[in-house]
Parts: C-alpha cells; sequence; structure tokens
C-alpha cells in the first residue's frame, strides 16, 4: 500500500513519467541554466594559426607612348602551412608566373617564400618558407572523406583578413572540371558549399575537429545566355588531402610530380561494371601490350572497376615501369575473357 501511495505521488509531481519519459534531472538544475553552445573554436584553434595570406607580385610591359614601363601585379591567395620545415601547400594559380612570393602568418611574421615546384594538373605548388615555431595544420593519413560531413573553410577573401565559411561535402570524386575550376584537369575534387571568395585558394578546408580535408580551389562556373562567365552560387571546390600531399611529397622528393600512363580513353558501360576503351594511343603502352578500341576493361589487378576516374587515378599514381594486369573482354571474340599486363610509363603530364 505504502509503494502504491508513493507511485501516486510521484506520478502527481512529474507528468512525463505518465508517458514512460523518463525522470528527467533537469529538475536539480537551476531554472536559468542552458546547454553551451555549439561551437567549433577550439578545431579553427587548431588549424587555423597554420594558415597564411599569400601575396604573389608579377612584373607585365606595355607599351607607353613608344616606351615600356613594368606594371606590378599583385595576386592575393591562401596557403597552408604543412610540415615543421617549412612547407605550404597553395594553389598553383595563387602564384603563377610571380617574381616575388610573400607570406604573413596568423601572428603578423611577414616571410619571403621560395617555390619548390608546382603541378598545374591539380592546381597546387609547394612553397618553402624559414623560420621557427611553424605551425603545422593537424592532418590523418587514415582521414576519410564521406558526403555529408560537415568542413570549415580557411582563408583571406579579398584581403578582409582570415575569415571561416562553413558547409558540408556535397559529393567526392567529381571530374572533368578542366573547363570550370581554374586551370586543374583532374578528376578527384571535393565539392562543398562552403563559401569560397577571392583570397580563399589555396587556403585551408577542415573538419569539425581541425584536421585537414583538402586545399580550397575555386567556385563553379558557366556561361550566361550572353556567352559571359559567371560564378554558380553554393557549389564549390577542394583538392582532397590524401591527393594534396600525394603532389607535394613527390614535389619536395623529386621537384615535380611523376605519374603513370596507360594511354588509353574510356567510358563506363551503365548497364554493367567496366570501362570501354574508345580509344588507344598508338605509341602508349596499351597498345604495345594489345589493349584495342572496343575492349571491355572488368579487372585491373584481380580488383573489379569501379569507374574511369578511378582506373585511370590508379594508373596515374602508379609507378612507371611497374606492372598493372588488365583481364577484359573483346567483342570480336564473342566476349572471351582475356588478361592483357601492361608495364605503366611516364606520363608527359609529368609535371616540372
Amino acid at each position: 500500500m505504502l509503494g502504491i501511495f508513493v507511485a501516486g505521488i510521484l506520478l502527481l509531481a512529474m507528468p512525463e513519467l505518465r508517458n514512460n519519459a523518463g525522470l528527467s534531472f533537469n529538475l536539480f538544475q537551476s531554472a536559468g541554466s542552458k546547454p553551451p553552445p555549439l561551437s567549433f573554436a577550439e578545431a579553427i584553434g587548431k588549424a587555423a594559426p597554420a594558415v597564411v595570406n599569400i601575396y604573389s607580385t608579377s612584373y607585365d610591359t606595355r607599351p607607353l607612348y613608344y616606351r615600356r614601363q613594368p606594371i606590378e601585379r599583385t595576386s592575393l591567395g591562401s596557403g597552408v602551412i604543412m610540415t615543421f620545415n617549412g612547407h605550404i601547400l597553395t594553389c598553383y594559380h595563387v602564384i603563377k608566373d610571380a617574381e616575388r612570393i610573400n607570406v604573413m602568418l596568423q601572428d603578423g611574421r611577414i616571410l619571403e617564400a621560395s617555390l619548390v615546384g608546382q603541378d598545374p594538373h591539380t592546381d597546387l605548388a609547394v612553397l618553402k618558407v624559414t623560420d621557427e615555431n611553424l605551425p603545422v595544420i593537424p592532418q590523418s593519413e587514415q582521414y576519410n572523406t564521406r558526403v555529408g560531413d560537415l568542413v570549415l573553410a580557411i582563408g583571406n577573401p579579398y584581403n578582409l583578413g582570415q575569415t571561416i565559411t562553413q558547409g558540408i561535402i556535397s559529393a567526392t570524386g567529381r571530374g572533368g572540371l578542366s573547363n570550370y575550376v581554374s586551370n586543374a584537369n583532374y578528376a578527384d575534387f571535393i565539392q562543398m558549399d562552403a563559401v569560397l571568395n577571392e583570397g580563399n585558394s589555396g587556403g585551408a578546408l577542415v573538419d569539425s575537429n581541425g584536421t585537414l580535408v583538402g586545399i580550397n580551389n575555386a567556385n563553379f562556373k558557366t556561361l550566361d545566355r550572353n556567352r559571359r562567365i559567371k560564378d554558380v552560387a553554393g557549389i564549390f571546390f577542394a583538392v582532397p588531402y590524401a591527393l594534396a600531399k600525394r603532389v607535394m611529397d613527390d614535389i619536395i622528393a623529386h621537384g615535380r610530380v611523376i605519374r603513370g600512363y596507360l594511354g588509353i580513353s574510356g567510358a563506363e558501360i551503365i548497364s554493367d561494371a567496366g570501362i570501354l576503351v574508345t580509344g588507344v594511343d598508338p605509341l602508349g603502352p596499351a597498345a604495345r601490350y594489345g589493349i584495342r578500341t572496343g575492349d571491355i576493361l572488368v579487372k585491373i589487378d584481380g580488383k573489379p572497376i569501379e569507374s574511369t576516374f578511378k582506373t585511370l587515378d590508379q594508373v596515374a599514381e602508379t609507378a612507371p615501369g611497374s606492372e598493372l594486369t588488365f583481364e577484359l573482354l573483346r567483342e570480336d571474340e564473342d566476349k572471351k575473357r582475356t588478361t592483357v599486363s601492361v608495364t605503366v610509363k611516364v606520363s608527359e603530364l609529368t609535371s616540372s
């Protein structure tokens, strides 16, 4: 009887128990207390000091009353300090044709940077500065970029000073963007909606923990009805960290990026897995080892082929002189499965 009486008192005092809502401990909190606001200040505090402003200067000469007078041009961009030795990743178009490059850190230091190397095909460049106590951005070799991840873009838009914008990853592996994204021509861009403006190029794209996700590149562009180029709101791109890191390591080690070359072009087959070979370079390794136009590539090194972009990306990342084994179907042989081993050679896209 006592238990029933106590239960009745509790139900009257706490009506939420009638709906199986459970006991809320908010009763023991002060009426004015609130949960802490959601903030990414800690993540920005880890990453932002390693994002620098880049000012590149070039000189142009134009006729002026039968004389040529040099004109100084300054380009604005951002960069990311990647190593304690002072290596900085930025976009190639930020420092293209520059004769002098200055880097400003967030603590006010201004350093002159030298160009280690560039890779126009991914629109990346590596700079080098020399100083002590350089901040380095947090990085993770195991980072897995997923659609829907929250990201923060850090840069210096319009030279207003370091600015943070926020969005989510909209897509990964975007390719065929050479007409829309700076002067890059690569098939592995991150698409996101964190706003980028002039000066953001080369800055950091980080996750909610402040870990580097990619190097900010540019926004999507298209043509209006008058065939004039215009920016498209809400569609922006970044080079993913894994690709940017590989390019940087190659440039530091060799002064250039060395890519493998197969010598084919292809199209995905909608109804089935594999790549239809639509063109073969007659002087390339694919032709030399027997791959022909019309062949359907279904496996590479024993693994099913997922897409044209991923396959050509795998070839590009293969060291020249290495061997790749392809399993293919041949139309004129009733789609008989054939295995072809190809020795990859140096790509003409190798940057200098």
